[in-house]
């Protein structure tokens, strides 16, 4: 099997339906999957709604595909990207796909190409239906992907405030992090529960691949964590065991639920 970041990825960008702002962090999150060695981004470019991307696409090498569209209401962007898709599919070049978008009418491309044996990753915003969000292995939110200029905005605001009439400083409350809900902490435990031995234990990374397969927009940067192993460490519910391997500095990780 493939490593993955060996990897051969098709990233194909719905430019009507994301933002441009964060095009580094979306590019920098594929990597992370494999190796994009083809990078097409679909619009109309006649159109004044989609003139933020053009400065962005030499920075990152992306290909713009001009896509006309030829009347009111109908959406030839989406078309032409799905032709494309099949036509890269049956060129036999690349091992999975990246489709950029938060429209909703991918959901068949996304099954198909999974029919097929390619890895499919979906990025796109929170308010993308859930169906487009089931048919990709893995599906990640925009909103978890934001440039480094917008997440020291929240320590920015938790400078101190001074009130010049009263002398006195105030300071601004910093925003909460998400919490990890009900919802959450059931999925985790039953994932456990299905790949735990006799004593109840499970490896941690196993837990985790169950828990994509079952929910692909899982993601611990989610609920303010980078990793999934922090997560699982606010959960009081989840006991951590760290185990020595044959090399040394290197442990690894089992969980199970606690007995009530």
């Amino acid at each position: 099997m493939q490593n993955s970041k060996d990897l051969r990825l098709a990233v194909l960008i719905d430019a009507d339906n994301v933002p441009y702002s964060n095009i580094k962090g979306i590019m920098e999150e594929i990597a992370k999957y494999g190796n994009p060695t083809t990078k097409r981004i679909y619009a109309d470019w006649t159109k004044p709604t989609v003139s933020g991307w053009k400065n962005v696409l030499l920075e990152n090498a992306i290909t713009p595909i001009q896509q006309y569209s030829y009347s009111t209401g109908k959406n030839a962007t989406d078309s032409a990207m799905i032709i494309d898709a099949m036509d890269i599919l049956y060129s036999g070049k690349v091992d999975g796909f990246c489709i950029v978008s938060s429209d909703s009418d991918f959901t068949r491309l996304a099954t198909r190409l999974r029919e097929a044996g390619m890895l499919v990753i979906g990025i796109g915003e929170k308010k993308t239906l859930n169906p487009f969000i089931v048919a990709c292995d893995r599906f990640i939110y925009l909103e978890i992907l934001g440039d480094n200029d917008k997440e020291k905005e929240p320590e920015e605001s938790a400078k101190p405030e001074v009130n010049p009439t009263k002398k006195t400083t105030r300071r601004k409350a910093k925003p909460k992090e998400p919490k990890v809900g009900r919802a959450v902490v059931k999925l985790i435990s039953t994932s456990i529960n299905d790949l735990a031995d006799e004593t109840g234990w499970a490896y941690l990374a196993d837990v985790g691949s169950l828990i994509m397969k079952k929910q692909p927009d899982f993601d611990p940067r989610n609920f303010g964590f980078q990793k999934l192993t922090p997560l699982i460490r606010s959960i009081n519910l989840i006991e951590i065991d760290e185990r020595d391997t044959a090399n040394k500095g290197i442990k690894h990780i089992y969980i199970r639920n606690k007995t009530q």
